[in-house]
């Protein structure tokens, strides 16, 4: 009888188990409000693909539960903060993972930290934030110099003549991003535009291919893109030992190498970092302009602001912090509600947007 008694309760636990295993509508992520995965595997990767981006998705999410909501990215519950003001209560600055990149190192097959638990995971952000500041501090000259650079390219353009606002960010960034992590290598647009277009094989497959699993459906697609991702490693590789070589202390992949990280590790911080700043910062880039360009009473209010701050001197990085002026969409809320703003109301001139991003790759630097 004992035995019996046994057996029905293991079974009973199994089949318990396998219900919650094999049934996920029946998972949610633990008191909050959300979708439950529509796939064991994916979760709701397919919902945010048949939105259109990540961007609409999480629109839809936050109409649907409000500004604190849940949803499955894989096997993961993930919660979303849809204002301001949640974000500001539940930042914590002892967090040790960044999400993003988690998620950015999975696709490209990467292991997500570099392991030995939480001091080490706490060391490695020290050395990503001092190498950041380190990095602008010596080479705020540079953004400078590229900066002006672009401005006096559109200033010589005709009045009126359509300026590919999109084109001319994304290569702003690459030049910057690229010199400030990489060195002064890229300072030749033949270095350039060769990571460009390994970039955009790679960035474009990762937002797509990867999501609706057309590249795998593909043999000369996922040759491109494993062709590009190589050719990448093997050039952030190469820079890895000639930064190593010179014993510098000026770019972000000079921090690093002074760090107990591995070549390898190196060699794939510095595949994210490039990956995911060049597209942020074009993008950031892209809307900020194009939302200061449909408001005159924006502009004139940043102008006096930069006369108060700047006066007649340049721009130094001890001054960016006195500047106060938030840039925010026409229609949006100031008082830390979710801002329902769609970018695809009113994109900015020569934007070329495709799935959801503000930017899409185009010819030229």
């Amino acid at each position: 009888m004992l035995d019996f008694a046994i057996f029905a309760v293991t079974f009973v636990v199994i089949l318990v188990g396998a219900v919650l295993y094999l049934y996920p509508s029946s998972r949610r992520a633990s008191g909050i409000p959300g979708l439950n995965p529509t796939d064991e595997k994916d979760g709701n990767l397919q919902d945010i693909v048949n939105r259109g981006s990540l961007h609409e998705f999480l629109l839809s999410l936050h109409q649907e539960f409000g500004p604190v909501a849940s949803f499955w990215f894989g096997g993961r519950p993930v919660v979303s903060l849809g204002s301001v003001e949640q974000l500001r209560q539940h930042i914590n600055p002892n967090r040790t993972t960044d999400s993003f990149e988690t998620m950015l190192k999975s696709l490209l097959g990467y292991q997500a930290g570099a392991g030995g638990g939480a001091t080490e995971a706490m060391m490695r952000k020290k050395v990503y934030e001092n190498g950041i500041d380190n990095t602008l501090k010596n080479n705020f000259h540079l953004v400078l110099q590229l900066v002006e650079e672009l401005v006096e390219k559109w200033q010589s353009f005709p009045q009126g003549q359509h300026t590919p606002l999109c084109a001319h960010l994304l290569g702003l960034s690459m030049k910057t991003v690229t010199q400030l992590a990489l060195g002064p290598r890229f300072k030749d647009d033949a270095e350039v535009m060769r990571f460009r277009k390994n970039h955009d094989a790679i960035w474009s497959e990762i937002g797509k291919g990867y999501q609706d699993g057309s590249m795998e459906k593909s043999s000369s697609r996922k040759g491109h893109y494993e062709s590009a991702l190589s050719e990448m490693e093997s050039v952030l590789l190469s820079v890895t030992r000639e930064r190593k070589a010179l014993q510098s202390q000026s770019v972000f992949v000079d921090a690093l190498l002074q760090s107990s990280l591995t070549e390898r590790q190196i060699m794939e911080d510095s595949m994210v970092f490039t990956l995911a700043g060049c597209v942020i910062t074009a993008n950031l880039c892209v809307w900020a302009v194009h939302f200061m360009s449909t408001s005159e009473e924006v502009q004139d209010k940043l102008y006096e602001e930069l006369e108060e701050v700047l006066g007649s001197g340049p721009v130094s990085l001890d001054k960016i912090p006195q500047l106060r002026t938030q840039i925010l969409p026409a229609g949006s809320e100031r008082d830390g509600q979710d801002r329902q703003t769609d970018p695809r109301r009113s994109p900015p001139s020569g934007s070329g947007r495709e799935s959801g991003s503000a930017c899409h790759p185009q010819r030229g630097i």
